[in-house]
């Protein structure tokens, strides 16, 4: 009995520490026409490109705002005040944009859509 008794303590305190945690840290991740079609019926939004500024330079996306993903890390970021906002993410090919868009999601923000690539925009571009 005493060994039932101890091993049941055993299971439940290993249960209890395999509890998954509260929040779980996200973003949407949608396709280049999905955006798209949210930059069309969407408004007060933001278009993040998060790859380095000589790229950025080069073309980016009309009313995009340039936050490299190498400098997003634990701090605030004041350019996104609004942790609720909607915050579409791009970078070169979309890779970056997944770690930006993981690091976001890791600050608070709560509104992440990461949407690939410039690589696959086929709108108008700006330098």
């Amino acid at each position: 009995m005493k060994k039932l008794i101890i091993f049941l303590l055993s299971l439940t305190l290993l249960t209890a520490c395999a509890a998954p945690a509260d929040k779980d840290i996200s973003y949407r991740q949608i396709t280049m026409d999905e955006a798209v079609v949210m930059m069309e019926e969407e408004t007060g939004y933001v278009i993040l490109d998060v790859r380095t500024p000589e790229e950025f330079a080069e073309k980016h996306i009309p009313g995009a705002i340039n936050i490299p993903n190498e400098t997003i890390g634990t701090d605030e970021i004041t350019q996104l005040a609004d942790k609720d906002q909607l915050i579409l993410v791009y970078c070169r090919s979309g890779n970056r944009s997944k770690q930006a868009s993981e690091k976001l999601a890791a600050l608070g923000y709560s509104n992440i859509v990461e949407f690939g690539g410039i690589n696959d925009w086929k709108g108008e571009t700006e330098s």
